[in-house]
């Protein structure tokens, strides 16, 4: 599901550790999403590339706690750990964020055995890039309905998809979506129109679009129809 970017009602603060790509990445969108963000490195030649699009670019030892909270990391909405090549650094980094009151820390992690230890240390949340771009790119081969889809947890996804022919001049309810289908269309996407929530009785076109929330077998089933 593609939305266009536009700033937020409320510029946050974010710190970035680690400026590989990931890091680099998630530096840039955080950019231009309107929001301002500390890339930080211990790599000099990585932190003076970020001067290029971060609003701070600071070579540091994320695993000294003196260093970091000189930067002020403790004000921060919340610090990522992209730290992609060590994980010891990794593991420390986070430790060390949580003992100086970082709101939220978000680290990056490479597998499960990762992840279940940054969680044991109370990481506010860990990611899986790689895996969950492989989970993306999988699904999209394996259900090719799909326009897009958004996954909201190893369970549940959002998706959007082009209105079933048996669905078309058709209400949501004659088409059973909830009762027989078990997904909640969240939205309809008409040409430049959009119907947010729509009711049960609003009746289908050819050529709309649906944005439907679900587990993902049962969105998987759906896509099946179109």
């Amino acid at each position: 599901m593609q939305m266009r970017k536009k700033s937020s009602a409320k510029t946050k603060q974010y710190a970035v550790i680690g400026l590989g790509r990931f890091g680099e990445n998630l530096c840039r969108e955080l950019i231009d999403m309107g929001h301002k963000v500390l890339a930080i490195d211990i790599d000099l030649e990585r932190v003076n590339n970020a001067a290029d699009f971060a609003t701070r670019a600071v070579q540091a030892d994320s695993m000294d706690p003196v260093e970091l909270k000189s930067l002020g990391i403790h004000k921060y909405d919340a610090a990522i750990v992209a730290i992609g090549d060590d994980v010891g650094s990794n593991i420390l980094t986070t430790i060390v964020l949580k003992e100086l009151g970082v709101k939220k820390v978000i680290a990056q992690v490479h597998n499960d055995r990762h992840g279940r230890v940054l969680e044991k240390i109370g990481t506010d949340m860990v990611i899986f890039p790689e895996r969950d771009m492989a989970i993306k790119l999988a699904r999209s081969l394996v259900s090719q309905n799909f326009v897009e889809q958004i996954q909201l947890s190893p369970h549940f996804s959002i998706i959007e998809l082009v209105t079933p022919k048996s669905f078309v001049n058709k209400n949501l309810m004659e088409n059973g979506v909830r009762e027989r289908l078990h997904v909640t269309v969240l939205a309809i996407r008409r040409g430049e129109e959009i119907i947010v929530s729509p009711g049960p009785d609003v009746i289908l076109r050819q050529h709309d679009i649906l944005v439907v929330l679900g587990r993902n077998e049962d969105l998987e089933n759906l896509s099946e129809l179109v």
